[in-house]
């Protein structure tokens, strides 16, 4: 007995919007459920290297800030092995090397303290220059968009680093490029992040 099909046709999509901060950073939605909300403890106090603070904003084309920004962050220890099985070495027992940044709601302002990361292998053995991992999601954004930020003083590493290598331009490559500058006698990197427009960071097709 034959069936007839029904033309299918696509769902529609949304885009990240509010609800993800209730999902994935409740007390950031004024919803007091966790103790402490995961991801916001990257490298405990027992992990190895430098204390560090990274800050920034997520702009968007017009240059203004995006204000319900989730981030993801994850960085390889001072030793330059990640918190996996596969990661390249032993790490402190309190290093998570992964954490969860929401930008604040009325500057757009973002921030987290961790520890510099080391140079870390990349899968032909190359070595890449110190970085931190990130992942980006926000209402407007149909998928995440994933990008990394090395660090300025590291300038001989960042020459020599495969993946920004595979960046033409130089003023491209600059958007991958944090700033130092001092903040309350901790090492400070400022990282604003563009999606759009003259300044556009570079997003890796992961």
């Amino acid at each position: 007995m034959s069936q007839s099909l029904e033309k299918k046709t696509e769902t529609s999509s949304q885009t990240a919007g509010p609800y993800v901060h209730i999902g994935l950073a409740p007390g950031a939605a004024g919803f007091d459920i966790y103790a402490q909300e995961l991801g916001h403890d990257i490298a405990g106090p027992n992990a190895k290297g430098p204390r560090i603070r990274v800050e920034g904003r997520v702009l968007d084309g017009a240059g203004d800030p995006v204000k319900d920004v989730l981030l993801e962050c994850w960085q390889a220890n001072a030793d330059g092995h990640y918190a996996h099985p596969n990661g390249g070495g032993p790490v402190e027992d309190d290093f998570r090397g992964w954490g969860r940044v929401i930008s604040d709601f009325d500057t757009g302002e973002w921030a987290f303290d961790t520890i510099k990361p080391g140079a870390t292998p990349n899968r032909d053995g190359i070595m890449q220059a110190p970085h931190l991992n990130f992942w980006i999601v926000a209402r407007g954004i149909n998928i995440g968009l994933t990008t990394r930020m090395y660090f300025d003083d590291e300038d001989a590493m960042n020459r020599a680093d495969p993946a920004l290598n595979l960046i033409e331009e130089q003023a491209r490559r600059a958007t991958l490029i944090a700033t130092r500058h001092s903040s309350e006698n901790l090492q400070t990197y400022r990282f604003d992040i563009h999606l759009q427009g003259p300044k556009e960071t570079v997003f890796f097709d992961v």
